[in-house]
């Protein structure tokens, strides 16, 4: 039906229907699913005070707006169902069918160690680790892949137990918010001497948004000032009771340093999976699972470490794993051993990708090479078009003439390269918490795992970015084309040096704050008239003192009369620059003569504030 004018646009509304739109879709997008011009939409928004190109990637929030005026309830497809859709045009499913439940076979559970920062997570991981491997194995473990699987003896069966080592309790929440569900139990860790602490509350709120079943490691109970009573009371305040007090969670008293109650941690890990969760997969399907960790070596390209979640990853699949894919020419186990084939829940190294992938990007095998490059490059274009859409701010016309005015926009674009894609990820999380006003604005325009490249100088020049390098180094002759450009390249191997550093960035390009400071206050006693100098004020400083040329208003029964400035300033017949407090002065106030007895001066300057 035709619309009354929207803004001025004739343009033919909908009946309320449906539309379902990817995340970062165009205006183009949304013109064919309601058959009308792209250019009327332009109008549309222009006419509301927003500048968008019929092919740029818009906001959600500006799709929903949209929506509203032209009477259609638009649905912006969620990444998740996005890549469900996707992987189903192609006649593949993820994390469905697994078969039939004869099919189904016991796997181990996969298992988060966390806690607050030196109660001791990396020491309790590192004996867990080092107590399975057997003395002849010289050197023990050879490569750290960021997960291993330990065995154990519970009730006269050998059991299996995976173990990541996520980077960091929000990295956790994020892979399971993304759909990775890459963890079964999460292990807290607390210090038996120190107890709760901020970063352990954290913890155990992450591990309880990610609804899994929690097991208490209370460390360090070897040290004369342990308490591990006074830890299992804490930890009843947050709705963690103790089997001991009644409760379903198990608390197991352990001592990294002394290797006490290992065997203990691990049994109750595995009975805290047999008793509350149904751990079972098809191990004859086509693998499935999650990219827990990927890296680009020197010498073997892009090498991922994933976690099998159902069937069986062999030699040879060809495999998609977010954007990048490949064809698996080796698999390398914890242990540093080339294996034939990962089972359910075993972490193995992948090499044969083409790129490197995320960390958290869902992984499947899928029928050939061709379908593996299709899925991948279609993949890229929608993680493209959603990063756009993030990046991209509604921008009203006049935030425009502002910034034209201002001749320049107060932004900070970053260009982030690390050596594992897991860094990246955490890495640009921090920054974008940074919690600064709506003055500035930080923007990641690229990101990237390797050493930083002559082409990543190039967009940098171009787009006026940082580039920040988090354990890499430049390649080749990046260096001195970053020189010859003027790109600043700052290079880290502490994320909070980072946060720091950018932080203080954004401060600095803020405007500065001023705030006014009261100098003084004098009242006007006389009135002199002067045919040369106008009306003199004969006044007594109140407080503070007067200074010539200082900032002035004029006060008359509270109200402000005039705002000035000090013209000249004398005592008795001297020209003075400053009179304090308790002293008398004649004043003339430039370019102002209307004063009167009992009126108030007061002086002030505006000083700058430091920012929080």
């Amino acid at each position: 039906m035709e619309a009354p004018s929207i803004g001025g646009v004739r343009i033919r509304q909908g009946n309320g229907e449906t539309i379902r739109l990817r995340r970062g879709a165009s205006l183009t997008d949304l013109a064919e699913k309601i058959g009308v011009d792209a250019a009327s939409l332009v109008q549309v928004l222009f006419a509301q005070g927003e500048m968008v190109n019929a092919t740029q990637s818009v906001s959600d929030e500006t799709l929903q707006i949209l929506g509203v005026e032209l009477n259609y309830d638009i649905e912006v497809v969620s990444p998740e169902d996005e890549d469900r859709e996707l992987l189903s045009s192609f006649g593949v499913s993820f994390g469905e069918n697994e078969g039939d439940e004869d099919d189904l076979e016991a796997r181990p559970p996969v298992v988060t160690v966390m806690g607050h920062v030196d109660h001791g997570k990396t020491k309790l991981l590192d004996a867990i680790r080092h107590t399975n491997v057997v003395a002849k194995e010289a050197g023990g473990i050879t490569q750290a892949i960021g997960a291993y699987q330990i065995d154990t003896e519970v009730d006269g069966r050998e059991r299996a137990i995976t173990f990541i080592d996520t980077p960091g309790h929000e990295a956790f929440t994020a892979m399971r918010a993304r759909g990775a569900k890459s963890t079964d139990i999460a292990v807290l860790v607390v210090a038996a001497d120190d107890g709760v602490m901020p970063q352990t509350i954290e913890a155990l709120n992450h591990a309880k948004a990610a609804d899994v079943p929690i097991v208490v490691a209370v460390n360090k109970i070897d040290k004369e000032t342990a308490d591990p009573v006074k830890v299992r009371g804490q930890l009843t305040e947050y709705g963690l009771i103790p089997e001991e007090y009644g409760g379903d969670t198990m608390f197991v008293d352990v001592s990294a340093v002394s290797r006490l109650g290992l065997e203990e941690l691990l049994e109750a890990i595995v009975l805290t999976a047999d008793a509350s969760l149904d751990l079972r997969a098809n191990p004859d399907m086509d693998a499935e699972g999650v990219a827990i960790e990927a890296h680009l070596d020197k010498g073997r390209g892009p090498v991922a470490t994933v976690l099998v979640h159902r069937g069986t990853l062999r030699m040879g699949d060809s495999i998609v794993a977010g954007s990048a894919h490949g064809r698996v020419r080796a698999l390398i186990n914890d242990q540093g051993e080339t294996v034939t084939e990962a089972p359910p829940s075993m972490p193995v190294q992948v090499l044969g990708l083409t790129s490197v992938p995320g960390a958290g990007d869902n992984f499947l095998v899928v029928e050939d090479d061709r379908m593996a490059r299709q899925i991948a490059d279609k993949r890229q274009a929608l993680q493209r078009a959603a990063m756009l859409a993030k990046s991209t701010r509604r921008k009203t016309l006049e935030q425009l003439f502002a910034e034209l005015e201002s001749g320049q926009t107060q932004e900070l674009n970053l260009i982030l390269k690390g050596d594992s894609a897991g860094a990246v990820e955490a890495l640009e999380d921090a920054l974008l918490q940074i919690e600064i006003n709506d003055e500035v604005a930080l923007r990641v325009i690229d990101r990237g795992v390797g050493a930083i490249t002559e082409t990543n100088v190039m967009l940098a020049a171009a787009s006026n970015a940082v580039i920040i390098g988090f354990n890499v180094r430049p390649q080749g002759k990046a260096t001195q084309l970053a020189d010859a450009e003027g790109v600043d390249i700052r290079y880290y191997s502490v994320i909070y040096a980072a946060i720091d550093d950018v932080e203080a960035a954004l401060k600095g390009m803020l405007k500065p704050i001023f705030e006014e400071k009261t100098a003084g206050t004098a009242e006007i006693r006389e009135v002199f008239r002067s045919s040369k100098f106008g009306n003199i004020a004969g006044c007594l400083v109140m407080s503070g003192h007067i200074r010539r040329n200082a900032k002035a208003r004029l006060v008359r029964d509270g109200v402000v009369v005039h705002e000035t400035s000090i013209g000249s300033l004398r005592r008795e017949k001297d020209d003075v620059t400053d009179v304090r407090e308790g002293y008398e002065c004649g004043i003339t106030l430039h370019n102002y003569n209307d004063i009167q007895i009992g009126d108030m001066i007061e002086t002030y300057e505006m000083v700058e504030k430091a920012r929080d």
